[in-house]
């Protein structure tokens, strides 16, 4: 368990930060950016519940709660060591992942088909699930870099691949099911 006291510690005042292991990396760190993005990522979600209820709401508390579970996943390198590991890090497992195609599958069915690409907007939970979107696209390109370059769970990358799905299909089912989406209208501006 997590606690809490004391909130400064001075140890990152040289411009490092620890990890889940213990190790110690630059803040500026492919790990670091890729974590620190899923953080930023949770803090759009919650401006986004700021303007949900119900069954939206309580799905995007789940996602609040798997965003901190990926964020420790992320922070802890070196997956070939979690079987030896004092205590068994935290990792993202397929049936988050699951879940998320679940919802997904869930919010579509009574989505009509695209004829045009959707301009972030409508709704004010719409807009901000757009947020969510592309904040959470921007944590899947730092993770893949990090897949890439130090290796990660595959499954951290495959969640956040996922989840930008979600916000999308999400963000119209805020907009009256779609009715209310912004559409794309190419050239319209020539």
């Amino acid at each position: 368990m997590v606690v809490l006291s004391k909130i400064y510690t001075r140890t990152g005042d040289a411009g490092d930060t620890a990890l889940g292991d213990g190790s110690r990396v630059p803040k500026p760190s492919d790990r670091v950016e890729a974590y620190g993005t899923v953080d930023e990522t949770n803090a759009t979600v919650g401006l986004a519940r700021l303007h949900a209820e119900g069954e939206m709401d309580a799905a995007l508390a789940r996602i609040q709660n798997d965003l901190f579970d990926l964020g420790a996943d992320l922070c802890r390198p070196g997956m070939e060591k979690d079987a030896v590991a004092e205590y068994p890090p935290l990792r993202m497992i397929a049936a988050q992942v699951d879940r998320l195609e679940a919802e997904i599958d869930v919010m579509n069915a009574d989505l009509k088909p695209l004829r045009s690409f959707v301009l972030p907007g409508g709704s004010a939970l719409a807009a901000h699930l757009h947020l969510c979107r592309t904040v959470s696209r921007r944590a899947e390109r730092l993770s893949v870099a990090l897949m890439l370059d130090e290796g990660c769970n595959p499954l951290a990358v495959k969640y956040l691949n996922r989840l930008s799905d979600w916000f999308f299909v999400a963000s119209r089912a805020a907009n009256d099911g779609g009715a209310g989406d912004v559409l794309w209208v190419p050239g319209a501006n020539r």
